[in-house]
């Protein structure tokens, strides 16, 4: 009878993962509560209209509302998981995670490091943004992504390689998003853009590039510092593919 619990139990939780989720406890607060967080953050948007509501790519042109609207997806999902319990919204929740939390992660890094040599960097002359606006929408997003991932997710997979694919992959789309908006709009988005140059931007880009893929390789060893990887049990499947990890 307790062998069968046990069985029962790795189906639904990776060995490593902390906490149990996909569940209606805290898993579903977690998720919750980022979400009201996302949600603030887009009202706050729609109430303190300013040049980007009228440019070409709206608020869009900023990595900071892409990435945020990709956490929201994340949670959303996540949330859905936990109100059905469901394996497959769990895998969905995790996938999306595998590229909205290093995502996160990169914004908060570039955000937070630019400010703190000149904010004229990343915040241009005719945005307001208050401490607590300021706080939602580049630090709150990769703080809880980081909850999740620490306490509410199987380990990742993805490879150096396959990183690295991928968040190139995201910072030369970016680059190129942000160049097409310029010939309409004839200004971008982040003023650093303009005043490192041509060059600058492709140098900048790369590095966000080896930046995003570096966090990915980062939160994986976080991960296992947390939870002991590789002092017991080790993923053998996609991220949330529950009952492939479970058989280990």
């Amino acid at each position: 009878m307790a062998s069968a619990k046990a069985v029962q139990s790795l189906q639904w939780q990776h060995p490593l993962q902390r906490l149990s989720s996909p569940s209606r406890g805290f898993s579903a607060l977690v998720h919750s509560l980022g979400l009201a967080s996302f949600f603030f953050s887009f009202k706050y948007m729609h109430e303190n209209p300013n040049r980007a509501n009228e440019a070409y790519g709206w608020h869009f042109q900023y990595l900071t509302v892409i990435g945020l609207t990709l956490a929201t997806l994340t949670f959303a999902v996540g949330l859905l998981a936990d109100m059905t319990l469901s394996a497959r919204l769990f895998l969905a929740k995790n996938l999306l995670s595998v590229c909205s939390a290093p995502m996160e992660v990169l914004i908060s890094i570039l955000y937070w490091g630019l400010r703190l040599i000149d904010k004229r960097l990343v915040v241009p002359d005719w945005v307001i943004l208050p401490m607590h606006a300021d706080v939602g929408f580049h630090a709150v997003p990769s703080i809880v992504l980081l909850i999740d991932l620490l306490l509410l997710s199987p380990p990742w997979t993805i490879s150096v390689l396959p990183a690295l694919a991928l968040s190139s992959t995201i910072a030369f789309g970016y680059w190129f998003w942000i160049e097409r908006c310029f010939q309409y709009n004839g200004w971008y988005p982040y003023p650093v853009f303009e005043a490192v140059g041509f060059e600058g931007r492709v140098g900048l880009f790369a590095l966000s590039a080896i930046v995003m893929a570096l966090s990915t390789g980062t939160l994986k060893w976080l991960y296992g510092r947390v939870n002991g990887y590789g002092t017991s049990a080790k993923a053998q499947s996609r991220p949330g593919a529950i009952k492939s990890n479970g058989n280990i």
